[in-house]
């Protein structure tokens, strides 16, 4: 049986060891809500952080959307050269790669015969007009008929056409430049017999233009004008292109591509090897009115394209805000915003990788002369 005494002290210990376990936890509470009470004091009185931008007004501008085509550059005059007549090479100056100019000798073939043929044909000629002359002498003092004296005139003008025949073929085995050009390669040497129609070489024409060739989609080619104007580039900066204009759309469409063909003519010493392989960059429909910015202000993220566009809060303080836009393509140091944007809004350009929402910004001098803080 328990001792009533014994049991009173048992309860007492317990309630007591109670109120010290509460007394402890509303004391360690309130030691913790007033450390929460000092730190948000402190921070109250701490200044908002700032990030320190560029910025840049968004510009307008006249865009026309372009597609890119393939081309092939074409000399304004090029030939294949080939001999006309049959012959053995006396004389070669062929020489890849050199300039040559018109009218110079490129290939002679031998022309000993028809040079022995034409020096016949002058003496018979000279004969011919002689015996013209002495008829029509004898004929003014009646001493021959007309007919003999038509006769040597006949005769007089074949020996003169047969010279010029003979003249003719000997020009035909002197092979010229018709044109200013550069010669390519070559496999022609003296003494070598060539067949009528051998190919000698090629001749590209030497200028300071020439054309491009490429295809465009049918609706494009419909688009196209003569005059409208087109960006070529070569080799693998595709930055660093060169202006040409369209000189003809073809009328015909392929059936198969449903292509058309389009010739644009480069003008200026920096144009492409004949033959060469060029990207063309061609306008489809109606310019458009859309801003431009510098490359810097565009950022890319999961969610798409944006920029930092830069306005005051109520307090007319500046603050960035994230402002999701449609690229289009870069020109130089700029790219086009096609949506999303207006012109005349400020948007942050060097250093807005470090910028998020709402945040505080100090507006940077681009020539370093300082900053313009939030107002």
């Amino acid at each position: 049986m328990s001792h009533p005494f014994r049991n009173s002290r048992g309860w007492i210990a317990s309630t007591l060891l109670l109120a010290t376990i509460v007394a402890t936890g509303a004391g360690l509470a309130a030691w913790k809500y007033s450390d929460i009470a000092a730190e948000e004091a402190a921070s109250a009185n701490q200044p908002e952080p700032m990030e320190a931008v560029t910025a840049s007004v968004a510009e307008k501008r006249e865009h026309r959307r372009t597609t890119t085509s393939i081309g092939t550059v074409l000399a304004l005059r090029s030939i294949t050269l080939r001999n006309e007549l049959a012959g053995t090479v006396r004389r070669v100056h062929l020489s890849p790669g050199q300039i040559v100019e018109a009218g110079t000798v490129l290939v002679a073939l031998d022309a000993s015969v028809e040079e022995a043929e034409l020096q016949a044909q002058q003496a018979q000629a000279a004969l011919a007009q002689t015996t013209l002359e002495r008829l029509e002498h004898l004929r003014e003092h009646r001493a021959t008929s007309q007919e003999e004296v038509d006769q040597a005139k006949a005769a007089r003008d074949v020996a003169l056409a047969q010279m010029a025949r003979t003249r003719a073929v000997i020009a035909k085995k002197v092979i010229r430049a018709p044109f200013r050009a550069r010669v390519g390669i070559a496999d022609v040497h003296p003494g070598q017999y060539l067949h009528e129609g051998t190919q000698l070489t090629t001749l590209q024409g030497v200028a300071d233009a020439a054309h491009v060739d490429f295809t465009v989609a049918q609706r494009v080619a419909a688009g196209l004008r003569v005059g409208d104007s087109v960006a070529v580039s070569a080799g693998s900066d595709s930055s660093v292109s060169i202006p040409a204009r369209i000189v003809a759309v073809d009328a015909r469409v392929d059936p198969t591509t449903r292509n058309a063909t389009v010739r644009a003519t480069i003008v200026g010493k920096l144009t492409p090897t004949p033959g060469a392989s060029v990207r063309v960059l061609v306008p489809v429909g109606p310019a458009t009115t859309v801003v431009s910015v510098p490359v810097s202000a565009l950022r890319k993220g999961p969610a798409g394209d944006h920029v930092f566009v830069i306005a005051p809060d109520t307090a007319g303080k500046s603050r960035a805000h994230v402002r999701p836009v449609e690229s289009g393509p870069v020109l130089g140091e700029e790219v086009l915003i096609l949506e999303g944007l207006s012109a005349g809004e400020r948007v942050a350009t060097s250093g807005s990788f470090k910028l998020r929402e709402s945040v505080l910004v100090a507006l940077a001098d681009p020539q370093g002369a300082g900053t313009e803080g939030a107002k």
